[in-house]
């Protein structure tokens, strides 16, 4: 049996922002400014700005760490955040929509087909 790929399901933005609200709440709690934050954690200031600004989501280990810097459960850092199952399809490029009656299945619906949807830009 082979081993199977890790699925790459990235953050959501509004996970990113979420965490980051978190993290901010409790470093100002702490007291702590986020270059000293920095240092208890082994991470540059400069990460921290970034996941406080919500343009980075961390590793578990790099969470662990901040918790584990500011005195508060993970709890504390992931409180809002939750994760559905499922998956969400991106297509990228402007699709037509098929109408009327062409390639109809008796039903109403139409067929779909190379003819009956294309798209007008390149999606890769």
């Amino acid at each position: 049996m082979s081993p199977r790929a890790p699925t790459t399901a990235p953050p959501t933005p509004e996970m990113k922002v979420r965490f980051g609200k978190n993290l901010a709440r409790c470093r100002e709690r702490a007291a702590v400014s986020q270059e000293e934050l920095g240092f208890r954690a082994s991470l540059h200031r400069t990460e921290v700005s970034l996941l406080e600004r919500g343009e980075r989501m961390p590793r578990v280990d790099t969470a662990l760490r901040l918790a584990g810097s500011l005195g508060v459960p993970l709890d504390d850092l992931v409180a809002g955040l939750e994760w559905q199952p499922g998956y969400e399809v991106v297509v990228h490029g402007a699709w037509e929509v098929a109408q009327g009656d062409q390639g109809s299945d008796g039903a109403g619906h139409a067929a779909t087909n190379a003819s009956a949807i294309e798209t007008s830009a390149d999606p890769w």
